[in-house]
């Protein structure tokens, strides 16, 4: 046995322990909750140097596999790590990886997948990886989760396959447990051996076309060798498994089983629940009843033969389901185990059942409950666990009435065209007169103290008059005002993802206006507005230009926070260069975010739209009527873009009470210019030079703590190349003020 040592560690940490191990040479990644602290700890280790893994955050998850599959054609070794819907949305890149046989490892902390939205922890999202081709390993405790990312690459390298470990998101990613691993990484890199692909993208010498055009004869054949692989990989993952064990003095199979042998009735179970459910056996045995439990280590290839011998004594199996494949009556588990039973022509009764849906916890009594079910002749064959019933004659709760259109439109501020129909020119919208405007979000929210989301909602929807239908995609602002049953909204509300909420609002404003022209809908007008902000028009740009290429008559409004917010704040594009944050550590080998802040709106300026502006809450009166203009252009002319500077003193680290003020020095410092760009034509709304108040950029990051590092001196340079492309940006934007064309 090789030395090792004993930590006290999460899943997550022990993924991002084995791969820094292993000392991968690319790591593309995009954060989602649970997966994201395994980017989290391989950055902080980075920025300690205690691995060289170019660490490459994606704009999005189907980005991320698109990074890992290009490093993997590069001959070197590749990692990623992921959950729920993410996992989806990378989805049509794991059939390229596995068809084209590169290797790579990928954890899957375990989410229910979307909508309704839960972040909690079930196996609906990996039960979608069954057909990809990858090999699946899944990990029922943190040590297995070490155990399994070490064989996993080597498994991957020897058939020549990329392979997923899959652990239980909430459960196993982030329980602590006492877990040894080897204190030397070379024992890893020693087991693991090296790596010489076969095929490279990098091979001048001998050049090769990767992923090429098949016609039917050739497809067939591609995938009855990728069916080859995984038949080898039955015999090369016991191989893996016994010499790991060996190393390690811990012992896989494809399957484990408790009690099994003798036993009438038994159940399965998939990751952490097997442990609780052993414990349920204990106590049956004692009351004289014949009952097991078994489990398996491995989804794909899925280990029939091992399952069958373990289950061939049986009466009843009970198979406990963590996500349902509606309309089969039952999971895909339960499914595999009726398909492993006739083949192995067992005449066993199989019962399914649906529990610990949205990360709903499994105790003893519940294992008891799914053993004695099996004891029972008479249980149904099929059964969610948990289930309430509605109570139909419970009326619908509307907590807050309707805001009419007359309500909303007060008369505080209009929007006429000047002489050359070139601009828009507001009166009215004096910040004392709009308080008049009734709030459409309620102050019922949990938002953090300090918080800028609602206060930049509320001044927005102060300056458009009229009804309004909101969308917010996932991020902080959504998830702290519509915690089911309840809602802060007093007006219509849709929710979609990241990646394709102007998409999702486009398609419901063009059936506004087709359900109107078909004299469906009652004649009137209705602002639709997107909330963007979290990072969203980082995953989401590609909708939102598309979006505003259409010109659909939306307004797209994103509150810049500067992160990934709703996630415990990884860098976004959006994130300050040299800001300090859960991915861009600050250590002896690294400053923190390595690169410059998105310019969305000249972006978006690109797509030829008719109005974008920027605003701030330290300048409320320019922000009340940017948003009543942009309303007027949503309305007559197609789509509006306004981008908030947006405060989140929780990680900003800064106090929630003096957040106008740090506001207001990001507008001084020009980092955050106010200007709005009408029909092509840049104006600057607010020039701190002509006041004398533009202040050094440091002034400004001196203020919150995620930047605040940056007044050592040894990070000069860095200020230096900050305070340059911000001044390159300022000039810029002066030439176009300045300059009638643009």
């Amino acid at each position: 046995m090789s030395k090792q040592k004993l930590l006290f560690e999460s899943g997550n940490e022990l993924a991002a322990y084995a791969a820094k191990q292993i000392n991968y040479h690319v790591m593309g990644y995009y954060p989602i909750t649970p997966s994201t602290q395994i980017a989290e700890y391989l950055d902080l280790m980075k920025a300690n140097g205690e691995h060289d893994i170019s660490l490459i955050p994606a704009e999005g998850e189907h980005s991320a596999a698109g990074i890992c599959y290009g490093a993997s054609t590069g001959g070197g070794r590749v990692f990623n790590a992921t959950s729920a819907n993410g996992l989806l949305y990378a989805l049509e890149q794991l059939p390229v990886q596995s068809g084209t046989r590169f290797p790579m490892v990928m954890n899957v902390a375990c989410r229910t997948v979307s909508g309704p939205l839960s972040i909690k922890g079930d196996h609906s999202d990996i039960m979608y990886t069954l057909n990809t081709g990858w090999i699946i390993l899944f990990a029922s405790t943190p040590q297995a989760v070490y155990d399994f990312n070490i064989c996993a690459l080597k498994i991957a390298e020897t058939v020549k396959l990329p392979v997923i470990v899959a652990f239980d998101g909430f459960f196993t990613s982030h329980q602590k447990r006492r877990c040894y691993v080897f204190e030397e990484d070379k024992t890893v890199q020693d087991f693991i051996g090296k790596y010489n692909a076969e095929y490279s993208a990098l091979d001048l010498e001998q050049p090769v076309s990767i992923g090429s055009y098949m016609n039917e004869p050739d497809i067939l054949n591609n995938k009855y060798q990728l069916h080859m692989a995984m038949e080898d990989a039955r015999k090369v993952i016991p191989e893996v498994f016994s010499e790991f064990s060996k190393l390690s003095e811990r012992e896989y199979q494809f399957t484990e089983s408790y009690k099994t042998d003798d036993a009438e009735v038994i159940l399965f179970l998939l990751g952490s629940s097997y442990h609780t459910a052993k414990m349920a056996v204990d106590i049956l045995r004692e009351q004289g009843k014949s009952v097991g439990v078994f489990t398996s280590n491995v989804l794909r290839p899925f280990p029939a033969k091992q399952l069958a011998q373990k289950c061939k004594n049986a009466k009843t199996i009970i198979v406990g389901d963590r996500q349902d494949s509606y309309g089969a009556n039952g999971g895909n588990m339960t499914l595999e185990i009726k398909a492993m039973l006739q083949d192995a022509k067992l005449d066993t009764r199989v019962i399914s059942r649906i529990y610990g849906l949205g990360g709903r916890d499994f105790y003893v009594e519940d294992a008891i409950e799914f053993l004695e079910a099996g004891l029972n002749s008479d249980s149904k064959s099929f059964d969610y666990k948990g289930i309430y019933p509605g109570d139909m004659s419970t009326p619908n709760t509307q907590y807050f009435n309707p805001i009419t259109d007359e309500e909303s439109s007060p008369g505080l501020t209009t929007c006429k065209w000047n002489d050359d129909k070139q601009n828009m020119e507001v009166s009215g919208g004096r910040i004392n007169e709009t308080t008049k405007m009734p709030k459409r979000l309620a102050p019922g929210h949990g938002a953090c103290p300090g918080c800028g989301i609602p206060v930049n909602v509320n001044l927005l929807l102060r300056g458009i008059e009229g009804n309004v239908v909101l969308l917010f995609h996932t991020g902080c602002g959504m998830v702290v005002t519509t915690a089911y049953p309840k809602t802060s909204f007093k007006i219509p509300y849709v929710h979609n993802l990241f990646q394709n909420g102007a998409a999702t609002l486009s398609g419901l404003v063009e059936m506004f206006h087709q359900r109107q022209k078909r004299g469906e809908y009652p004649k009137g007008e209705i602002t639709f507005i997107m909330v963007s902000g979290d990072g969203g028009m980082d995953i989401g740009m590609g909708s939102a230009i598309g979006t505003a290429l259409r010109n659909n008559h939306i307004i797209l409004f994103e509150y810049d926070n500067g992160g990934y917010m709703n996630t415990g704040y990884q860098l976004s594009y959006s994130t300050p260069k040299g800001a300090k944050s859960s991915t861009s550590h600050v250590g002896e080998y690294q400053y923190g975010k390595s690169f410059f802040n998105k310019d969305m709106p000249q972006i978006m300026s690109a797509t030829g739209i008719p109005y974008i502006a920027t605003v701030a809450e330290s300048n409320p009166a320019d922000f009340i009527k940017k948003a009543s203009k942009a309303k007027a252009y949503s309305q007559e002319s197609g789509m509006s873009y306004l981008r908030a500077l947006s405060a989140c003193p929780l990680n900003w680290s800064d106090k929630p009470n003096l957040e106008r003020k740090v506001i207001g020095a990001g507008v001084d410092c020009c980092y955050f210019p106010l200007y709005e760009i009408e029909n092509g034509i840049t104006n600057i709304n607010y020039n701190p030079e002509d006041k004398n108040k533009k202040i050094n950029v440091l002034e400004w990051l001196s203020m919150m703590g995620r930047t605040k590092h940056l007044k050592d001196k040894k990070y000069k340079y860095i200020v230096d190349e900050i305070q340059g492309e911000i001044d390159r940006r300022w000039e810029r934007l002066k030439a176009q003020d300045s300059n009638p064309l643009l």
